[in-house]
């Protein structure tokens, strides 16, 4: 029986040096400026506060799915030490991430006949696919294969809460989350969208709200009537650049349910190119999404 790799890409948000602590390999993401359309940039080597300086500046971030030829390089790096991977990807329903690695995974296990490469689709994002590429990784130190280890993944995915809130619509106007007209009222009149993920792995706008705090008080509200263990589950909560929200939330969930959160994280380029900056995420286990 071969060992495996357990490997994820960088649209989890997770530090790097986290993961590595973790024992968990990634992929980074690239993404450059429409300025300077030449210069590649990876999420793994960005200085994030810089990165959000330079949008806040009026710099557009725009980003690309990871090519087949990087994941074949990459999977052949584990495959030619013997080993079988495990990877978590990127949700499909927002980028061609996962159907990139699909397309490489077949084509490289043409020359590792004897080899496996198992994907699977998180339908998830930033720290709520890191969330899920913690827990899955906890299954796996404690004793999971390979198959135990993606079942399990495929089965919690639509089980993992992603709830957000952003500062300025424009970000996701540009994306097309919104409308322009959605984009321009809101800004005006101080609107703030509170999102969620739905099973396929899209961003939905659920609720609308007017002022920062009340968009921190229906993420806490969606929180206490989801989440399936408020004191002794994990919870992760990601930020672009606005950790003091960050921390009030995390104030808010702990005073209301006793929740202690598990981590903070920054929202990394390639979401925060989507996003922009002070989005505010909360992810946890649910009873649904």
């Amino acid at each position: 029986m071969h060992s495996f790799v357990f490997m994820t890409d960088l649209a989890c948000d997770i530090d790097p040096k986290l993961l590595s602590k973790w024992g968990v390999e990634y992929i980074p993401l690239s993404f450059y400026f429409d300025d300077e359309p030449e210069k590649e940039y990876f999420s793994d080597s960005y200085p994030m506060k810089e990165f959000y300086s330079e949008v806040r500046g009026g710099r557009v971030a725009k980003t690309s799915a990871v090519s087949r030829e990087r994941f074949s390089n990459a999977f052949r790096k584990y495959l030619d030490d013997g080993k079988d991977i495990f990877y978590l990807a990127f949700s499909s329903g927002l980028s061609s991430t996962y159907n990139n690695s699909v397309t490489a995974a077949g084509e490289v296990l043409r020359d590792y006949p004897d080899r496996r490469i198992l994907v699977s689709d998180t339908r998830s994002a930033s720290s709520g696919m890191g969330l899920l590429v913690y827990l899955v990784n906890q299954k796996i130190k404690n004793g999971a294969g390979i198959d135990e280890a993606f079942e399990y993944a495929e089965e919690l995915r639509f089980r993992l809460c992603h709830w957000f809130t952003v500062d300025d619509l424009k970000y996701l106007r540009r994306g097309g989350r919104v409308s322009a007209a959605a984009a321009f009222f809101g800004g005006v009149l101080s609107i703030k969208p509170v999102l969620h993920m739905d099973d396929p792995g899209h961003l939905i706008p659920m609720m609308k709200v007017p002022g920062r705090r009340n968009s921190l008080n229906k993420m806490a509200d969606k929180f206490g009537e989801l989440c399936v263990d408020k004191t002794g589950g994990t919870v992760f909560i990601s930020h672009g650049d606005c950790e003091n929200d960050a921390l009030q939330l995390a104030s808010i969930l702990k005073e209301r349910y006793g929740t202690e959160v598990d981590l903070i994280s920054m929202i990394g380029p390639v979401i925060g190119a989507h996003s922009g900056p002070g989005t505010l995420a909360l992810f946890f286990e649910g009873s649904e999404r």
